[in-house]
């Protein structure tokens, strides 16, 4: 039997895909009611988000798809009222046999800057900003990046890393798939990952850090720390005054403190070795892997403890 060459097989396939239709963006516009101070909802079976405060009233949507077209993708509703807006698109197909489908969808949304902001999809990543209110973020499919929010911010992802900035309100930020990195909360903050490490700056308000992943680094804490880690080591800095002390532990690595060396603390601390530079008033037997003292009056405890490295307490 006479076969094809192989080089006719492959010419023949690029002919057919070079006539096959190209696929064109698809494109759903709509402006939804919504006054400022109202709330704003977003439940996606797939998608990149972007969401943008501004002082334009009413709310604002652009979703595209540039390989699929949208209807055949998923079935959207369209929710309003006075004070609330909210969207569901659910996915028509379980199992798409375009597996990249779901990251060629985004959606560009405008919402009034007093905004009450949920969003929740599984199927790619969320970036938030200039928005005064309380903001959730929710995906399995990607990172997650807000800044500039006035409210409480809720953070939860297991496809990425989670990243904030400049956000006034109590911060809650979970991720299995990347790291934690924030700079400037005027609040509190509970940071976990089990997928890499966490990085905090300029946190006014209480730090609960824990991580599996990767070490913890922390620079200027206004509060009281609690950091915990089998992944890496301990890098803080107290900030100036901040006297609340916390509880820093590690397994992964050593530990590395700065204090004010005007705090007044009692600290505490044990790993393979201890050393300091702060003026303390020991307390106990003195040896080399154990310090038991007061700095200043004493007060709130700050305790360190590492089985996978040594302890350094510096003066800023």
């Amino acid at each position: 039997m006479h076969r094809a060459p192989a080089s006719f097989a492959l010419a023949s396939l690029a002919v057919l895909a070079a006539s096959a239709p190209a696929l064109a963006e698809t494109r759903i516009e709509k402006t939804l009611k919504l006054a400022p101070g109202g709330e704003f909802r977003l439940e996606t079976g797939m998608g990149k988000v972007n969401l943008v405060g501004s002082g334009e009233p009413d709310v604002h949507v652009v979703v595209t798809s540039r390989r699929k077209d949208l209807e055949d993708l998923m079935t959207f509703r369209w929710d309003e009222s006075p004070g609330l807006v909210s969207i569901t698109a659910v996915k028509k197909h379980k199992f798409d046999l375009f597996s990249g489908s779901g990251n060629s969808v985004q959606y560009e949304i405008r919402v009034p800057t007093e905004t009450r902001v949920s969003v929740d999809t599984s199927g790619g990543g969320i970036t938030i900003s200039s928005v005064h209110g309380s903001v959730r973020a929710d995906t399995s499919g990607g990172g997650i990046d807000i800044a500039d929010v006035t409210g409480d911010v809720e953070a939860d992802t297991s496809g990425g890393g989670i990243s904030l900035k400049n956000i006034k309100g109590r911060v809650t930020a979970d991720t299995s798939g990347g790291g934690v990195d924030a700079v400037g909360i005027d609040g509190s903050i509970r940071a976990e990952s089990s997928g890499g490490s966490i990085e905090l700056e300029r946190v006014t308000g209480d730090i609960d850090a824990d991580t599996s992943g990767g070490g913890i680094t922390i620079v200027e804490a206004g509060g009281r720390v609690k950091a915990d880690t089998s992944g890496g080591g301990i890098e803080a800095s107290f900030a100036r005054g901040n006297s609340l002390g916390g509880v820093l532990t590690t397994s992964g690595g050593g530990i590395e403190v700065q204090i004010d060396p005007g705090a007044d603390l009692s600290i505490e601390a044990s790993g393979n070795a201890v050393r300091t530079d702060l003026p303390l008033a020991v307390r106990g037997e003195i040896s080399r892997g154990n310090l038991s003292g007061t700095l200043g009056k004493g007060g709130n405890t700050l305790r360190l403890r590492t089985s996978g490295g040594s302890v350094r307490i510096q003066s800023l």
